[in-house]
Order: structure tokens, then sequence, then C-alpha cells
């Protein structure tokens, strides 16, 4: 089988899969979507599991994607996600997968995860402090989210990664404490600047908590020092904490934006193709895989796709518009 490449007009070729299984999730981050949630995606709407794995199994096999990420929402709300990671397992070339959840639930899945063939996790945790947590995500959940980190570190799915976001007057002032946290767990911290996908559309430049600001925080208390591996086309900057060996990530999608070696490209719940967090046109590959097109001709619209997408994503341009779906009908 001849292996095409997902190449784009600026040199960059994608070789990591972003897969949202669902756009449902178990909390209601302020920063993500309204308290009363969002209008779900119909069931009928959204891949099914062979679906997923079909289009998974394209990318692989015929595109060169050597990592598969899933994604959501909240991926942990798909029943069938055990059998859909050990599918994806099964595939030649063997991809490196990984999950980002909010870890509610993995206590009690992280085993099954790792034995379905999970690598490892990526958990969304803002903050230590219960208090904070629950205005957060407007759930009173902090403990079950600790007991999942726990089970995913005893299961073996290493390294255990946490992303954060700072946000102005409720955390912003808690970056040294939430990496004190994860070095004593052995976890790697990543902070994430908050960037333009909230639902209600009220992101603000001016009240985002930015990359220098962070790592300003974070030296009151730690010594930082560039980390001296390559970043390749990782997002996140890393640095060297008290002389090393363990590591902070920063990541800087607004202020330093790292478009020029993205790799990424993402598959939506409902089979869309999205080459970017923030591009306003997708390719929809579920309306022709449901008509009966055949893996070439999948193959050949999710090349047309890339090959469309943009230099970057834009947002300091005056023209800029956000997209019209959130971070959680778009999958991180």
């Amino acid at each position: 089988m001849t292996m095409l490449p997902l190449a784009d007009r600026h040199g960059r070729t994608a070789t990591d899969l972003r897969v949202s299984l669902t756009d449902r999730c178990n909390l209601r981050c302020s920063y993500c979507m309204p308290a009363e949630g969002l209008d779900w995606l119909p069931h009928h709407e959204a891949l099914t599991d062979e679906e997923v794995v079909r289009l998974i199994s394209i990318g692989v096999e015929r595109l060169g994607i050597t990592e598969v990420r899933f994604t959501g929402g909240e991926p942990l709300l798909r029943r069938g996600l055990s059998g859909i990671i050990a599918a994806t397992k099964a595939l030649e070339p063997v991809p490196e997968v990984s999950l980002t959840t909010n870890a509610l639930g993995l206590e009690r899945t992280a085993v099954a995860l790792a034995a379905a063939g999970l690598d490892r996790v990526n958990v969304s945790l803002d903050t230590i402090r219960a208090e904070d947590f629950a205005t957060i995500t407007r759930r009173d959940r902090l403990d079950d989210v600790i007991r999942g980190i726990e089970a995913a570190t005893a299961a073996g799915l290493d390294p255990v990664k946490v992303n954060a976001v700072l946000m102005p007057g409720v955390n912003d002032d808690q970056a040294p404490e939430l990496l004190g946290w994860c070095l004593e767990r052995g976890l790697h911290l990543r902070f994430i600047e908050q960037m333009p996908l909230d639902a209600q559309h009220a992101w603000e430049r001016s009240a985002m908590i930015t990359a220098d600001q962070i790592v300003a925080s974070l030296q009151t208390r730690f010594t930082l020092n560039p980390s001296t591996k390559s970043r390749g086309s990782a997002p996140a900057e890393e640095f060297l904490v008290d002389d090393g060996p363990l590591t902070v990530g920063v990541i800087a999608s607004v202020t330093r934006p790292f478009c020029g070696d993205c790799d990424r490209v993402r598959l939506t719940a409902d089979g869309q193709i999205v080459n970017c967090l923030f591009a306003r046109e997708e390719s929809d590959l579920r309306t022709p895989m449901r008509a009966g097109a055949t893996d070439d001709e999948l193959a050949g619209l999710w090349l047309a796709a890339v090959l469309g997408k943009l230099p970057g994503h834009g947002i300091d341009d005056p023209s800029f518009l956000q997209p019209d779906r959130p971070m959680s009908a778009i999958g991180g």
C-alpha cells in the first residue's frame, strides 16, 4: 500500500491525529462552556465506533499518521473507548495512542485502558484547591480527579501530563503551588495560554494570562532554564526546574504561536477534518463514507483537506474570527 503523507502547501506534514470521540462533558469549565452546557451532537450524527476506527486506519496505514490522541468533550464518556483504543493499537505500523481527559472515571477505567494498549494520558487540572476547582468546573469533583491521576500512574500510563489554564482573579496566583504538587508526584505539568475557543465567545486577549506572566510567577519559587532538548513540533516550550531533571512546559499558542512547526490534524466526533483549532472551514468525511466511498476516495478527500491548511491561526490579525465550534466540539 502506497503511503501518501498529509502535506500542506507550507512545508508541513501532519503525523499527529487528534480524534474527538464526543462533544459531551461532565464538567462545565467556565472558560469552555456555559453552566447549562451546550446542545450536544445528536447520536445519529456522531461517528460509530467502526467508522472512527476506519478513518483512523486510513490515517495510519495510508497517510502517515504516527500518533493518535483521543479527546472530547470528555472521551471517557464514550462507551466503546477501550475497543477503539485496542483496534487502533492493532494497526500497522503501530501508532502511539494517548488520551486527554478530565480524569473523572479514570480511577475505575485506567487498568482496562492500559490493557487495551493506551500509552499515556493528559489530565486537565487547573488548581489543587477544592473551592477553586468547584468555581472553575462548576462541580465539586477534585478528589475524583486526583484519584484518577493516581490510578493512571499505578496503571503505568506514563508519563502522566497535567494541562492547566490560569485565569485572572481565579487561579493566576497558583502556578508555583500547582508545579510543586506535580513535581512531588512525578507528573509533567504544562501551562496553556487561554485560547479563544469558549462557547460563549467571551475571550479577551487583554484578560489572558500570558506565557511570560506564567514563567515570571513560577520563577518566584523555582529556577527555570530553557531545556536543551530539541522542541521539534511539540507545542510546549520546556524549562528545566531547579536544574532538572524534571521540567515544566508552557504552551504559548497566542503570544508565541508555533504554527510553522504544526504537525497536527483533527477529526471531530461527527467526521469532519479540521486543520487547526481556529479553522473556520471543515472537510466532511462522514457523508461520503456513509454514501459508500472507498478507502482510497476517503484518503484523497483527507489529502485535499490538509493541502489547504493556512500558514497560521491568525489570532493577531484584525480580521480574526473565532470558529463557531468551541473547543469541546473540536477536540484538543
